[in-house]
């Protein structure tokens, strides 16, 4: 086990140099190396790297980088939580509405111009955050009202159908105020242009907090998957464990959606793989769905941002090329089985 998580954190680290190398204007690979050292350590740069050589990896690539990297880490982390509390493993921010919900904040904000008095540039990383965190604690108090034990199945068709309703409106939405369709469109699509460190330094702790926290819960998790009596057994209150883990999840989900837009598939593809390589123990599955989520999540964006360069597809795109035959791969296995 010890060396599958070595050279997955080797690769990860390669994936994110390498990711940092490529761009418009080229900047050799030792180079990249010296000005990381540089940025990270302090040390002295060789003579014939140029100011902006440094200026172009400081400001615009490792940014970019950097952010991406998180925002896989927390999709893909949130996610590998929301399929084990709910042991489905189409579970994701999408069939909860945390992402629909995320996108009628969003709608308001472009729609409507909508703009906080004091922080104008945080409206709408604000109100995608409450939004989509607002639309899973709704439809988990809707599912309680319903079912009193709060079963799996019920949570998420809840969450579906507050999915479809919010998705029906934005609908109406686009069709009252055609002249920001565009804006929005490419919002829900998710894309790290123009992202600086800002926002990097706003995201990297709620991140690196929320997986934190959820790592906490590794034994419930486990006890989890395999049923709620087994977890009321051993003494787990199933309710507010789940409770707490969903709102959790959601909350990492919706921080990173309200800054990039929507990136889909992510959260439902990571940890799949991660479950094949380290097993099922959530000691590995969170951490490792992390790493490896967030290595993934930068290379999607290498190839949105260079496949057809200079043309930049929305990252929310390659996520959904790669993921819609996994989920239909996943969805038609589990009924081949007689899941």
């Amino acid at each position: 086990m010890k060396i599958k998580i070595i050279a997955s954190i080797i690769i990860s680290i390669f994936v994110l140099i390498f990711a940092i190398t490529l761009g418009s204007v080229h900047i050799p690979f030792a180079d990249i190396l010296h000005i990381i050292t540089h940025i990270l350590f302090g040390a002295d740069l060789p003579e014939h790297i140029r100011p902006a050589s440094v200026a172009i990896v400081a400001n615009a690539r490792l940014p970019r980088v950097a952010l991406a990297f998180l925002a896989g880490a927390a999709l893909s982390a949130s996610g590998a939580v929301m399929q084990s509390v709910l042991r489905n493993p189409l579970a994701s921010s999408y069939t909860l509405g945390v992402s629909s919900g995320a996108s009628f904040g969003a709608a308001l904000v472009i729609f409507f111009g909508i703009s906080l008095p004091f922080l104008p540039m945080m409206t709408l990383p604000a109100l995608g955050f409450i939004f989509g965190l607002g639309t899973i604690i709704l439809a988990i108090f809707v599912a309680r009202r319903l079912d009193n034990q709060l079963q799996n199945h019920t949570i998420i068709l809840t969450g579906m159908i507050f999915a479809l309703f919010i998705n029906a409106v934005i609908t109406l939405l686009f069709a009252l105020f055609r002249e920001n369709i565009q804006q929005m469109i490419f919002w829900q699509m998710g894309s790290f242009s123009g992202r600086h460190w800002d926002t990097v330094l706003i995201l990297a702790p709620l991140t690196l907090a929320g997986i934190v926290f959820i790592s906490r819960f590794r034994w419930e998790l486990d006890v989890l998957t395999f049923g709620e009596e087994q977890a009321q057994a051993v003494g787990i209150a199933s309710k507010r464990v789940k409770w707490t883990l969903l709102v959790t999840s959601a909350a990492i989900t919706g921080s990173t959606i309200a800054f990039v837009g929507i990136i889909g598939f992510v959260d439902l593809v990571v940890p799949h793989i991660v479950r094949k390589i380290f097993g099922a123990s959530h000691k590995y599955v969170i951490p490792m769905s992390a790493v490896i989520g967030g290595a993934f999540m930068v290379l999607c964006d290498l190839v949105a941002r260079t496949i057809i360069a200079p043309i930049e597809l929305p990252v929310g795109a390659i996520t959904a090329i790669i993921g819609a035959p996994f989920f239909g791969y996943i969805y038609f296995s589990r009924r081949k089985g007689g899941v």
